[in-house]
């Protein structure tokens, strides 16, 4: 239950309608728990005028609300024949339904309309939650429990903010109105009728331990299975040419096999649980009947048949609410559970921040490494390691070297993606640290090696990031990545649809788009990582010698494991095992015949037989 106190914000935020809630909880109960003493008097008011066989005057009168006193002096007079005294009391009962009817009308705009507000906001607190997280935590996370505890962990706790919080007032309203009019009626008879009740506080206590492990273990299950229908639809080409459906069907089986044994042991429970309460129930009424009966044939203990009938009426009320105490149990620990999941990505603090007072100016350029250490927390891999190296403004540098070498965690480092171990990395001679990290992403551009597109117009895809954009800015972009051509080929040319991660598209028309997108923002930093790896190796040198006259006066840093592209680079460096071991233009560096100088050659021989890309 702790967990739930996360939501006392967004309580106290909506006090106003949950007290409005609360108090029309209590209107419509109490209006409603007027109807059996009318009904009562009514009883007592036909046997007394009929003179019926057996009926025996009450020892002293019954001690009913203010508002049936009221109602009983008006209409119990001797000039008013029964039907007229019997009608008055029916069109009361009528109203006293159509009172209770309005206030739980009023109970549902308030309470339901709030829980609805309370889910809209922490859907919004956690996926801006999640926005700020750092890269470190995403590699440890899979996609679809994410979306698991922003979907369904919230629709749970909604179920607590609204219809648990509606039948929990209900039934303290009822309880405490009916129980008190009972006490008031006849103490002895109401201490017989609550005897179960003890009983049901056991059972409820004994359960809901239960309830809370079960509904930990579905929500587990749950978000297991949702993982893996993620990672079967994102992969489906992959699944579809290793001819694996088959394999893919039994793991989600297994996993939906799981969640349906979790989900049974809940329903097992439950199963127990309702009846049980329902049983006690039925025992309050079975005990009305025989001891309310036995002091009446008795006499001279003041329970007469309307007593009897207006206390079965008060158990009858109490049914659906203590029944419903399962229900609001198990939606409560399912809820707390649910709370628990979302709490523990709430309480994760991103470990990349804009410090307090951080630097906000715009960027010239100007790079320096300055003793980089970079170890992976998770794997411990030292990916960089005691790294070195000064950019200065406009120059245009090519980094290479074989997969795993450090050249990826290089460009995030630089974007803030991860904070460096130790060293520090600088810009215009400032700890990037110190500066705003939303300024200094701002103005570098970032193309990453994994091309991302969303399901969106090409026109909008290009323009992401930008406040505002013409269609001449995003053709120009396009015309810069040398994409241009083949928009205008498509149907609907930028208005054409991309679907999701681009997959209406070929790899080396993502990566172009990918490209233009990162030129139209003008930024002063580009940052390229093997973003042209879906082309063949004549295209990529026709892209970058075109966007040699764009980045005459811009810093770039283009990472690539070809080198056939690199001639006008003012600097080329080769990386191998997070250390730079080669560094010079190309001239410098075929001339020193080391490992960029074979690497060109071995590409050189490849690119003889190797297939286009597109």
């Amino acid at each position: 239950m702790r967990q739930l106190r996360a939501l006392n914000k967004y309580f106290w935020k909506y006090r106003l309608r949950l007290g409005g809630g609360i108090l029309f909880v209590f209107l419509s109960n109490y209006f409603n728990v007027l109807s059996p003493q009318v009904t009562g008097f009514v009883i007592d008011f036909v046997q007394r005028s009929l003179r019926l066989p057996g009926y025996k005057p009450p020892d002293k009168q019954p001690d009913y609300d203010v508002l049936v006193d009221k109602f009983i002096a008006t209409v119990d007079r001797s000039d008013y024949s029964i039907g007229k005294v019997v009608a008055f009391c029916g069109i009361t009962i009528l109203l006293l339904a159509l009172l209770r009817g309005f206030f739980l009308f009023l109970m549902r705009q308030t309470i339901i309309v709030m829980s609805r507000y309370i889910e809209f906001e922490q859907k919004n607190e956690i996926f801006s939650h999640y926005q700020k997280l750092d890269m470190a935590f995403y590699k440890t996370q899979s996609t679809g429990d994410l979306m698991n505890r922003i979907a369904e962990d919230v629709s749970r706790v909604r179920m607590f903010t609204g219809p648990a919080i509606m039948y929990l007032a209900n039934l303290v309203s009822v309880i405490s109105l009916s129980v008190f009019f009972m006490l008031k009626r006849d103490h002895e008879l109401t201490l017989y009728v609550l005897a179960p009740l003890p009983i049901l506080a056991v059972t409820i206590y004994l359960i809901n331990n239960t309830i809370h492990r079960k509904s930990e273990k579905i929500q587990q299950s749950l978000s297991t299975l949702t993982t893996n229908a993620q990672e079967t639809y994102s992969g489906i080409r992959v699944i579809k040419s290793f001819v694996q459906e088959k394999a893919m069907l039994g793991y989600f089986t297994r996993n939906a096999e799981e969640f349906k044994k979790n989900v049974l042991g809940l329903v097992k429970v439950e199963a127990v649980y309702f009846p049980s309460i329902t049983l006690l129930i039925g025992l309050s009424t079975l005990l009305t009947i025989m001891i309310g009966g036995l002091y009446y044939i008795r006499g001279g203990h003041g329970v007469g048949i309307n007593t009897i009938v207006e206390f079965v009426m008060y158990i009858n009320m109490l049914t659906f609410p203590v029944s419903a105490i399962g229900l609001t149990a198990s939606m409560i620990q399912r809820a707390s559970a649910s709370q628990k999941r979302i709490n523990e990505f709430l309480d994760t603090e991103s470990r990349v921040q804009s410090q307090p007072g951080a630097v906000v100016q715009p960027l010239g350029g100007q790079i320096r490494f300055d003793g980089v250490n970079y170890i992976y927390p998770n794997t411990g891999i030292h990916a960089i390691r005691d790294f070195n190296l000064e950019i200065r403004p406009g120059e245009k540098l090519a980094i290479v070297g074989r997969t795993g070498s450090g050249k990826t965690t290089l460009a995030q480092l630089l974007l803030r993606m991860m904070d460096v171990s130790s060293g520090k990395i600088e810009m215009d001679g400032i700890d990037i640290r110190r500066l705003d990290l939303k300024s200094l992403r701002e103005q570098i551009s970032y193309v990453p090696q994994d091309v991302f597109l969303f399901s969106e117009t090409v026109e909008n895809n290009i323009g992401f990031g930008l406040k505002e954009f013409t269609r001449d800015t995003v053709v120009e972009a396009a015309r810069r990545a040398s994409v241009d051509k083949e928009i205008a080929g498509f149907s609907a040319q930028y208005d054409t649809m991309i679907g999701e991660r681009g997959v209406t598209l070929s790899g080396g028309q993502k990566q172009r788009i990918s490209i233009a997108r990162a030129l139209a923002r003008e930024p002063e930093i580009l940052v390229f990582d093997d973003c042209l790896s879906a082309v063949d190796a004549s295209t990529e040198k026709t892209i970058i010698s075109g966007l040699n006259e764009y980045l005459q006066d811009k810093t770039a840093l283009i990472i690539t494991h070809r080198i056939f592209s690199l001639f006008n680079f003012d600097r080329v460096l080769v990386l191998e095992e997070g250390k730079i071991i080669e560094s010079g233009t190309h001239e410098q560096l075929m001339a020193a015949n080391g490992y960029y100088a074979s690497l060109y050659l071995k590409q050189q021989q490849d690119s003889l037989n190797q297939p286009g890309k597109s």
